[in-house]
Parts: C-alpha cells; structure tokens; sequence
C-alpha cells in the first residue's frame, strides 16, 4: 500500500507525463476511489501547484500550460542515460546545435553529486561517436516543424530533390518519421503520386505546413511499413561473404538491417540479398575488410571487373598540356 503522501506526489508525476488525465485513470493508477482523488488534487492546489480541474462526464485535471517545477533530480542511472543520449546526436544524423547540446550536459552535470559528475565527466571526455555523413543530416527546425504538422494532421508542401537531382513540389499528408539504414525518413501520403511515399529529410530542400488538415484512419505504423517495404523487394542475389576480422570490428562497419552476420572459426560470415552485384562489390571493397567470397561466382567475376576498372585509370597515360 502507498502512503497518502507518496500517492500526492505519484499524482503529480502522473500530472507532468501526461497533458490530461481523468479522475477515474488516476484513481484505477492508484488503486483509491474518485473521491479520494479529488482529495489529493486538492493537496496540491494548496501547496501551490497550479493543478486546473475540467468538471463533468469527460473530466479530468492537468497542469497549467507553462508552469514549470523545481529543477529535477536525477539517479546517476538515469544521469547516465541522458548524457549518452546527448553524446550521441552526433551519430543519430541529427543537425544538432553543438552549442545546445554541451549546455544541456553542462546543466545535467550541475545537479550530481561529485562522483557521479566525476564518473560522466569521463565518459564525455572519453566516448566520441563518429558520423560520416556530415551532408546528410537533418535541419532539427525541419524535425520539429514536420513533427508538429504530423501531431495537428496538418497536409505540408515540400520542395523535394530526388536521387537524379531532380526537384518537384510535393502536397504530403505526414504520417511519421523513422531513422533507417542511416537516413532519416519521411512517410506520408503523396498527393501528387496518390500514394504512400518516403521523402529523405537530407533531400527536403525546403517545407511549409498549410491549413488544409486530413484524417488519418488509425495509427500508421512506420516500423512496419519500412519492414515490409525493403522485404518485398525481390533480390536477384544471395551473398555470402566471409570477413577474416571480428564480430565486433564488422558490426562496426556494416549496420545491422544490411544483412546477418555469423562468427566462424575464421572469422564472421555475412549473408545478404542484394538486386545490383556491381554496387555491392564496390562496397565490401569500400569496408577495407579481408574477405572469402562464398556465393555467388557472379560476385567474383564482379570483384575482377571492379579490379580491372581500377587498373585502367591507374595505368591511364597522363592528358598531353596543349600550351596555347
């Protein structure tokens, strides 16, 4: 059983999680009658903390928009979770303020306690993530305005350039957005198309939500959607792959929605289904990687005309200067 003033301040917390949330939710939360509820909202009220009550068939009680409490106080666990989630925004492909970020860990830092502060310091000093798309990232201002169109159902235009350079304008309904095989993606309903699509957010060149809203039945599962997406396509090519390296160095270099990765007793076998054997040879070439190709033979003959290629232009006799 809680005590009656662990249960004001679990209302509470349940008050900041949610924007609304109605007597009989709270009262099944904490295991106490509607009445009792109203009893611990009025604690809070006079302890002068803003809780505003909506009376009647659908009411509930929520904060008053803007109020802010006192500065929170973290578990070194939960301190750690933050600090890495700040860290790593370099990686996720986000176009985040540097400046931003080292304020949010130097204000996360300033409420623990020495060793702990200790304890992260080291770790910001120590842990870098490394992104090498520094071209592809995001605009957060575009995350957050598209995030905002999607919650308020609100249709926006895009100016989008796709793989072949080429630019169009494009009336969406948003659905979501999803990190995939490092890009970050756009899913919606293309009115131009009259289809569902995904946009690239690196390829948006410019976004402007309108007042037109649409319904949307139910909820788009973009998880999903990408899943099925990228399984439908029907390969031409099994690959089988062995790197002479370790797991760990592999999972390093090819992400994991690539293909499966298997240690051996030579070192890890990759297995994956690819349509172009051409782009594929140019990428375990890329990796930097020893490797034993298993299957298909195709590969091999693909790997022997990528060799040669780069024979011919490292061989190719130097342009003649013509003075004029």
């Amino acid at each position: 059983m809680y005590h009656p003033t662990s249960r004001v301040l679990t209302v509470l917390e349940l008050l900041q999680s949610k924007p609304f949330i109605t007597g009989p939710e709270l009262a099944t939360r904490l295991e106490v009658d509607v009445r009792t509820v109203r009893r611990y909202i009025t604690t809070l009220q006079d302890a002068g903390i803003p809780v505003e009550a909506n009376i009647g068939r659908h009411g509930g009680y929520r904060l008053r928009p803007g109020f802010k409490l006192p500065p929170l106080i973290f578990t070194e666990e939960e301190a750690t979770a933050i600090m890495l989630g700040l860290l790593g925004t370099s990686w996720l492909e986000i176009g985040q303020s540097s400046a931003a970020v080292e304020g949010a860990l130097a204000k996360v830092s300033r409420v623990l306690p020495f060793r702990a502060r200790d304890r992260l310091n080291a770790v910001a000093s120590h842990l870098f993530f490394f992104s090498p798309q520094k071209d592809a990232q995001p605009d957060v201002s575009l995350l957050i305005n598209i995030s905002e169109a999607i919650a308020q159902q609100r249709r926006i235009m895009l100016d989008y350039r796709s793989h072949r350079d080429q630019t169009t304008n494009r009336k969406v309904e948003p659905y979501g957005m999803i990190g995939w095989d490092g890009h970050w993606y756009l899913i919606g309903y293309c009115c131009l198309r009259q289809d569902i699509r995904t946009f690239r957010l690196d390829r948006i060149q410019q976004v402007a939500a309108l007042e037109e809203t649409f319904e949307r039945e139910g909820v788009f599962d973009c998880r999903a959607y990408m899943a099925e997406k990228y399984t439908q396509r029907s390969a031409r090519w099994r690959i089988e792959v062995e790197f002479q390296a370790t797991l760990y160095a592999i999972q390093q270099k090819i992400p994991a929605s690539y293909g499966t990765l298997t240690p051996t007793s030579n070192g890890v076998l990759f297995q994956a289904e690819y349509d172009n054997i051409d782009s594929q040879a140019r990428y375990l070439m890329s990796l930097n990687i020893p490797f034993f190709v298993h299957q298909p033979p195709e590969l091999r003959e693909a790997l022997r005309r990528l060799g040669e290629q780069m024979l011919q232009i490292a061989n190719a006799p130097l342009a003649t200067q013509v003075n004029g």
